[in-house]
């Protein structure tokens, strides 16, 4: 059986793993729809898209399925400009919202890698059962400077080590009970981190977020 260390290891994409520039942080900052949409599919865009390209295939042997890659496109925005971006992974070639999954982005101020349950996914009630049955199983697999949030809207994110059992368990009863609840866990790296602009510390970061969060996703996905 191939460990996900081989894999880590083995993957030559890695190597081709884009660094990000003040110049794409830069470009959440940009005034207007059409501006910003324009650098963004000019700077930012394209290394999603290598991004994406590159961790499939890990994604794919983690998760023991194919997993495909959906880069934001913010079509339906028609006034007001994006504040961050990203690209999302998930089983289904046509969408990812629906499903959990995980993401790579960014917001001005960091990089985010982590995994997600939107509003849009009907997994939310069960995952929230689930994860209070194996509440300290779960927090337990988490380090403690990931982060964790239930808006994907909105770029803060509560540290893992300043989260109490009650604070969980809240978060896990309001998946079960409130249909827009959303839960994303990861890290945040930070623009002047100087991981952000080293691109080979990226994807390493990357697929040791996407294996350590595996335990949340196998719950998620569980019949």
């Amino acid at each position: 059986m191939t460990t996900t260390t081989e894999l880590r290891i083995n993957e030559p994409g890695l190597n081709q793993f884009p660094d990000f520039t003040g110049q794409d942080f830069d470009v959440f900052a940009i005034p207007g729809l059409e501006p910003r949409m324009e650098a963004l599919i000019a700077n930012v865009r394209p290394k999603l898209e290598a991004i994406g390209h590159i961790m499939s295939p890990y994604l794919s042997a983690l998760c023991g399925e194919e997993m495909f890659a959906h880069v934001a496109k913010h079509a339906r925005r028609t006034v007001h400009p994006p504040n961050d971006t990203w690209v999302a992974w998930a089983p289904n070639k046509r969408g990812y919202k629906a499903h959990p999954h995980f993401q790579f982005g960014m917001w001005g101020s960091h990089i985010f890698i982590q995994f997600a349950l939107i509003y849009e996914s009907d997994r939310k009630p069960l995952f929230g059962e689930r994860w209070l049955r194996h509440l300290d199983e779960i927090t337990q697999t988490v380090p403690n400077d990931y982060v964790w949030s239930m808006d994907h809207m909105k770029p803060e994110a509560a540290p893992h080590h300043a989260l109490t059992r009650s604070d969980f368990e809240d978060m896990a009863k309001r998946l079960k009970t409130v249909k827009s609840s959303e839960l994303l866990c990861g890290i945040h790296i930070q623009r002047d981190d100087p991981a952000a602009a080293d691109g080979r510390q990226l994807g390493e970061r990357a697929a040791e977020v996407f294996d350590t969060l595996m335990p949340l996703y196998r719950l998620a996905v569980q019949d």
